[in-house]
């Protein structure tokens, strides 16, 4: 390819921004805000299957399966999702698997 359709490529993709430099990823400010807060009802919610009355150990640990189930799916399959699009659109894995910035 020749070096002004590479540019013009990487231009059209990236809109002018540049790599983040380590900066993306998973312990991020959007992350530390979803475990901290948006979750607490869910913290909550666990912490009533095994403290409360009546107390029911096996639907409490039932429900945390499901929980635990339920998370591990949408995140791994968001995660697939994410490098197969960062490989049919911007021509290579995203950040944590490959390097930092456009190629």
């Amino acid at each position: 390819m020749s070096p002004a359709l590479t540019t013009f490529a990487s231009e059209l993709l990236y809109h002018g921004y540049d790599g983040t430099g380590g900066f993306t990823g998973f312990p991020n400010e959007g992350t530390w805000v979803i475990f901290a807060i948006i979750l607490v009802p869910v913290y909550i919610m666990l912490a009533a299957w095994f403290l409360g009355k009546p107390r029911d150990t096996s639907s409490g640990l039932l429900g945390v399966g499901y929980l635990v189930g339920l998370t591990t799916s949408m995140w791994v399959g968001m995660f697939i999702l994410t490098v197969l699009i960062g490989v049919v659109f911007y021509g290579g894995p995203p950040e944590p698997i490959s390097s930092v910035g456009p190629p």
